[in-house]
C-alpha cells in the first residue's frame, strides 16, 4: 500500500536557491519528505491528503538554516532555553539552527554535544545542532578533542564570542581541524583594541561620550587568520563581519582560492551606528553597529557572494543585562524572529533578487556546515517555510516567543512574514492558528 500524502501545497511560488527554481506550482509532502514538486502536478482524487493548502500569492521555500544562535541552555535558562528558542525559530521560518558552545558548562566535550542533541529530541521542535568549543573552557590555549567531538556531531569549532588571539593556537587549530575536514569559526575582534569599548569608534561615540571600538579591530584578526589559512590549508569562517575592510579581505582571499567563508547578521546591513541614538542598549552589539559606508559594503558583499550566509546572531539577554547604563549593558540582540523580514528588505529595496536573499539564509549556511538541508527537491526533508513576502507589519518584541526581548529592530516597519513552518512535514508554527 502506497504511503499517504500528508500535505499538498497548491499554486505556491516555489523558491529553491540551490536549483534556481522560481515558479508557481505545487508541492506534495509524504512521510516527512518532499514527494514531488513542480508546475501543475496532477491531482489525484484518491490521494487522500490530510491537508491541501491554496497558497496563491504566497512563497514556499526551504526552511531557514541559522548558523549562529546562542541557546543559553545549559546554565542561563532564564534568558533562553532550547524549547523557547525552538518556538522563536519556528515563528521566524527557521527550521534548523546551530548553537554556540559558550554555555555553562562550555560545550567542549562529548557530554556537551550529546546534551544538546538529547534536549533537541525531547523538545521535538526545529533541528538543533551544536558547535564544539575550539579550546578548552574557551580559554584560548589548549585545543579540544576536535576529532572526537566531530565524530559525536559537532559541526564546526569556535570559541563563540571570544577571539582566539594566540597565533600559534590558531595555526594548530586550523591544521588539526583540517585533518578531520571541519571548519574553524572565528569571532574576529582584537580584544586589546576592543577592551572597554562600547560602540563603533567615531564622531557619534565621541558626541555620546562612549568609548569606541575601531573598525580595524575586526580586519586585523581576519588578515592574520588568512595568512594562517594559507600556511595550513585549513578551512576558516569569519563570523558576523561588519566592516568594508573585512569584506574586501575575504573577497581577496576567495580570489586566491583559500578555503574561507563568512557570514553577517541583519543589523550590519539594515542598521548603522546612528541606531544607538540616545544610548539605546538594545543596539549595543558585538561587533558594534558600524558606519553607513560599512553597512553599504556589507550589502555589496552579500550581493556579489563574498558573504556566504546571513545568520541571526541570536544573543538573548534578560532585562537586568540591558536596562542599565550603556557602558554596563551586555552586548547582543535576539534575532530569530526578525531574521526573515529584515533580510527581505534586501529584496524590497532592490539590492538583491529574492532567490539570492534566500540562498544566503538556506543553501549558503547549509553548504558551509555540510548539512543536507536548505534545499527543496524530491526526496529532501520537508523542512519548509510558507511566507507572504509582502505582508506589512511592525516588529514588536513583546510578542516574541523568545524569553528575551532585546531587539534593535523594536518598532521597525517591515514587509514579509512566515505564515507556517514545517519540519519533516510536521507543522511547528501556524500564524493563523497562533493568532
Amino acid at each position: 500500500m502506497a504511503a499517504q500524502a500528508e500535505i499538498a501545497f497548491r499554486n505556491a511560488r516555489l523558491l529553491d536557491p540551490a536549483s534556481g527554481l522560481d515558479q508557481v506550482g505545487d508541492l506534495v509532502v509524504r512521510d516527512g519528505l518532499i514527494a514531488a514538486l513542480g508546475p501543475g502536478l496532477p491531482r489525484n482524487a484518491e490521494a487522500g491528503y490530510k491537508e491541501e493548502l491554496d497558497c496563491t500569492g504566497m512563497c514556499l521555500a526551504p526552511g531557514l538554516v541559522d548558523m549562529r544562535v546562542q541557546l543559553r541552555e545549559p546554565g542561563e535558562e532564564h534568558k533562553e532555553t532550547i524549547a523557547t528558542a525552538s518556538d522563536a525559530a519556528a515563528a521566524g521560518g527557521v527550521t534548523a539552527m546551530v548553537c554556540l558552545p559558550n554555555t555553562n558548562p562550555v560545550i567542549d566535550d562529548v557530554a556537551g554535544i550529546e546534551f544538546v542533541a538529547r534536549r533537541a529530541r525531547e523538545v521535538k521542535g526545529v533541528k538543533v545542532f551544536a558547535y564544539g568549543a575550539l579550546t578548552r573552557d574557551l580559554g584560548g590555549k589548549e585545543l579540544t578533542e576536535i576529532g572526537l567531538l566531530a565524530e559525536t556531531g559537532a559541526l564546526a569549532f569556535t570559541d563563540g564570542e571570544r577571539t582566539v588571539t594566540d597565533s600559534l593556537v590558531m595555526r594548530r587549530a586550523l591544521s588539526y581541524a583540517s585533518t578531520f575536514g571541519v571548519t574553524v569559526i572565528q569571532h574576529p575582534e582584537d580584544p586589546a583594541l576592543a577592551a572597554e569599548g562600547d560602540m563603533n569608534e567615531g564622531e557619534i561615540a565621541t558626541r555620546l561620550g562612549l568609548s569606541g571600538i575601531p573598525d580595524c579591530a575586526e580586519v586585523m584578526i581576519i588578515e592574520r587568520d588568512l595568512h594562517l589559512v594559507a600556511l595550513t590549508g585549513g578551512r576558516y569562517h569569519a563570523a558576523h563581519i561588519s566592516t568594508a575592510a573585512s569584506v574586501e579581505a575575504i573577497r581577496r582571499a576567495k580570489a586566491r582560492g583559500l578555503a574561507v567563508s563568512c557570514d553577517t547578521a541583519p543589523p550590519y546591513f539594515a542598521l548603522n551606528e546612528t541606531s544607538v541614538g540616545d544610548y539605546r542598549t538594545f543596539a549595543k552589539l558585538s561587533p558594534p553597529l558600524r558606519s553607513e559606508e560599512d553597512r553599504k559594503a556589507v550589502v555589496a558583499g552579500l550581493k556579489d557572494g563574498t558573504i556566504d550566509a546571513i545568520a541571526s546572531d541570536h544573543a538573548p539577554h534578560d532585562q537586568d543585562s540591558k536596562r542599565v547604563p550603556f557602558s554596563q549593558a551586555a552586548f547582543g540582540a535576539v534575532g530569530l524572529e526578525t531574521l526573515l523580514p529584515v533580510s527581505l528588505e534586501l529584496c524590497h529595496n532592490g539590492s538583491m533578487p529574492l532567490l539570492e536573499v534566500l540562498a544566503r539564509l538556506t543553501q549558503g549556511p547549509a553548504n558551509i556546515l555540510g548539512l543536507p538541508l536548505g534545499r527543496m527537491e524530491a526526496g529532501a526533508p520537508a523542512d519548509l517555510v510558507l511566507f507572504d513576502p509582502d505582508r506589512p507589519w511592525t516588529i514588536d518584541p513583546d510578542a516574541f516567543r523568545s524569553k528575551s526581548k532585546n531587539s534593535p529592530f523594536d518598532g521597525r516597519p517591515v514587509q514579509g512574514r512566515a505564515l507556517r513552518t514545517f519540519v519533516g512535514g510536521r507543522t511547528l508554527f501556524d500564524r493563523n492558528g497562533a493568532g
